[in-house]
């Protein structure tokens, strides 16, 4: 159950850079659903592959690559989903830290069934 609903709060925060950033656009709540699933498995299975390969230059930037590498995934879901864009760069990377910010705030205010 708590994962179901960690997944309409990271499509809620999808729609809140949408809102919040012109340059990002989602066709509606159902794009914003299937989003937050590819970004997900994105983050999931891609993001500690590309981590591992670029290692040595996110130690030589003292972790800033790892900012690149975040809109590098943000940008390869919108690639690949139709009702998802992205309008560059610049947006991509302020979309995915707003995007990452905005999820890791709802998901705080569900309690943890260990508490």
């Amino acid at each position: 159950m708590r994962l179901i609903l960690l997944w309409i709060l990271n499509a809620v925060a999808l729609l809140a850079v949408t809102w919040l950033l012109p340059s990002i656009q989602v066709s509606g709540f159902g794009s914003a659903l299937v989003a937050a699933l590819v970004l997900g498995f994105i983050n999931t299975l891609v993001r500690p592959l590309l981590a591992l390969l670029t290692l040595p230059i996110t130690v030589l930037t003292l972790g800033v690559f790892y900012l690149v590498l975040n809109a590098f995934l943000f940008w390869l879901a919108s690639a690949v989903l139709p009702g998802f864009a992205v309008g560059g760069f610049v947006p991509a990377l302020l979309g995915s830290l707003l995007y990452g910010v905005i999820a890791w705030v709802l998901s705080a205010l569900i309690p943890n069934s260990k508490d």
